[in-house]
């Protein structure tokens, strides 16, 4: 199983990072052992500045390569809610020598994800998520807003890695990161319905 992750995948995201707006998926990637276990997230020795990034996640549940645009909505059926945990000092370090920053996205647990729902039961185009740090809302997002498509993401990863049945892919998160702390509560929904519930110590 892969977890394939999209940044810069919002505009206003992008922006508040200092990024610039990219022309095509920006792509890194996860190994397995980053997925949560449970909804306890245990903040890393090696870091003083883990940030949340919430984004909408989709599981792929017909593999393929070089997949079409048009034929892509066909590779999925289940959609979730995941936190991309960051440690940002070091991802920042590690980008102001130039270097590969997997070290700060990749760690164990460094990707939580919720409960996965039937994609029958939203609308894909216009999809409104939030999440709540300890009960006040910090991120909004509109997937409308998104830079690049569920269909155009799948399109794209799949030219450079084949998609099997149960590769999770992270589709970008919008503005309002931000640090996490002991004792925090993150809970996440897609429209009014709970996802995603983790508890960081």
């Amino acid at each position: 199983m892969k977890i394939i992750c999209i940044g810069r995948n919002y505009k206003e995201h992008a922006q508040e990072l200092g990024n610039e707006i990219p022309e095509s998926p920006v792509i890194f990637l996860k190994p397995e052992t980053a997925l949560l276990k449970g909804r306890d997230f245990y903040i890393p020795e090696f870091s003083k500045n883990i940030h949340y990034e919430l984004e909408i996640v989709i599981k792929i549940s017909k593999g393929g390569k070089y997949i079409l645009k048009e034929n892509a909505s066909k590779h999925f059926e289940e959609i979730s809610l995941g936190i991309d945990f960051t440690a940002r000092d070091l991802q920042d370090h590690l980008k102001s020598k130039g270097l590969p920053w997997e070290l700060s996205k990749g760690f164990d647990g460094a990707a939580g994800v919720g409960s996965f729902f039937s994609k029958e039961n939203f609308n894909l185009k216009a999809l409104n998520f939030s999440l709540e740090l300890s009960e006040k809302t910090v991120q909004k997002g509109n997937t409308r807003d998104m830079i690049f498509s569920f269909e155009e993401i799948i399109a794209f990863v799949s030219q450079y890695f084949t998609l099997k049945t149960g590769d999770l892919l992270f589709t970008g998160t919008p503005k309002g990161v931000g640090k996490v702390s002991e004792r925090d509560i993150l809970k996440g929904y897609i429209e009014k319905e709970k996802i995603i519930d983790i508890k960081i110590h």
